[in-house]
């Protein structure tokens, strides 16, 4: 899917339930379906793990733009969205968002790509698909204050 501008990913978060790719699908990852043992947690309830380092040490905050690569699937490992895929970072301000990942993308640091197990009530909050845990894989890219 390609996501040109901060309004279409707000679209994708916000409206789109399920975003049809060009591409065929990125395999889920084997821990779709549950954090492994060795996930972090947050207070609020996202799991996550950092699979590649980033560099430095500046976090975004909570209304910082940032550019990302990200795919996102349901815990039965179906994917449902992904810039990956059309090979087009999402430049998007953190606060225009799903609030699992206003809060997820805030812990991380340029260069790195983590994976984010977000509850129900920090993604759509059971008001539309796709319901349940979502599972992204997000690598940041860039921090615009």
């Amino acid at each position: 899917m390609r996501l040109i501008s901060a309004m279409a990913l707000v679209t994708v978060f916000l409206a789109a339930p399920f975003v049809v790719s060009a591409q065929p699908p990125i395999p889920a990852p084997a821990d779709v379906a549950a954090p492994p043992k060795d996930a972090k947690k947050t207070k609020s309830g996202i799991a996550y793990k950092v699979l590649t380092p980033g560099r430095g040490t500046e976090h975004p905050t909570e209304t910082s733009e940032v550019r990302v690569h990200y795919t996102g699937w349901t815990t039965d490992g179906k994917m449902f969205d992904s810039s990956v895929n059309g090979g087009v970072p999402a430049e998007f301000p953190l606060n225009r968002v799903i609030k699992g990942w206003t809060e997820g993308v805030q812990l991380m640091v340029v260069g790195e790509k983590t994976r984010f197990w977000i509850p129900e009530p920090l993604a759509y909050r059971g008001q539309r698909p796709p319901y349940g845990m979502l599972v992204f894989d997000i690598e940041l890219l860039r921090i615009k204050n």
